[in-house]
């Protein structure tokens, strides 16, 4: 546990974000004794949405205009289907996201959240899973998709679904202890 003491993790979300895959990636990190910051555009609260309606408001430890990826060793995205198709638009999001592959360290993203990826232009020729829904998204842009409940890439950890969090978990963690990988894309 104490390999990882002072690691920090951001998980970037906002409104509409799939609880689960907020709440048990979270968890998950913290037991291993990560520090974790949820990071969003807006101060205050973001609102979950918990399977097929509104759940919890969560508190936002930071807001996008008070960090950098510099602050952070890794980075997690949660689905959900509101939360990404409002990041994906949100330009400062997307050069959040971007500055953590050009420093070549560890992303996790699961369901919807590779819409983000996509946006900030980091997913051509990746290896990488989603949601069955946004398998043609990924594979217009470039990405090589496959139906697995976890697929790592060059330090990009995806994933399917809620029913997978256990291995995006596990195989995020790990991808952590493994800290920075040289970057093989741009």
């Amino acid at each position: 546990m104490s390999e990882l003491k002072g690691t920090k993790v951001a998980i970037l979300a906002t409104n509409g974000f799939e609880e689960a895959e907020l709440t048990s990636p979270k968890k998950a990190l913290e037991s291993q004794g990560l520090e974790v910051h949820v990071i969003a555009p807006e101060s205050g609260g973001i609102k979950a949405w918990a399977e097929t309606d509104w759940g919890e408001t969560y508190p936002v430890d930071k807001t996008l205009d008070e960090v950098s990826a510099d602050d952070y060793d890794a980075l997690m995205l949660p689905g959900g289907q509101f939360n990404p198709d409002t990041l994906r638009t949100n330009d400062q999001a997307l050069g959040f996201v971007r500055d953590f592959f050009k420093a070549g360290k560890p992303v996790g993203a699961i369901c919807h959240a590779p819409w983000i990826l996509i946006n900030a232009e980091v997913v051509e020729g990746r290896r990488m899973t989603s949601v069955h829904t946004i398998a043609q998204d990924l594979k217009n842009a470039g990405a090589q998709w496959e139906d697995s409940e976890v697929v790592c890439d060059s330090a990009l950890v995806t994933s399917r679904t809620p029913k997978d969090l256990n291995a995006f978990n596990n195989k995020l963690i790990e991808e952590i202890k493994e800290g920075r990988h040289r970057q093989q894309h741009a």
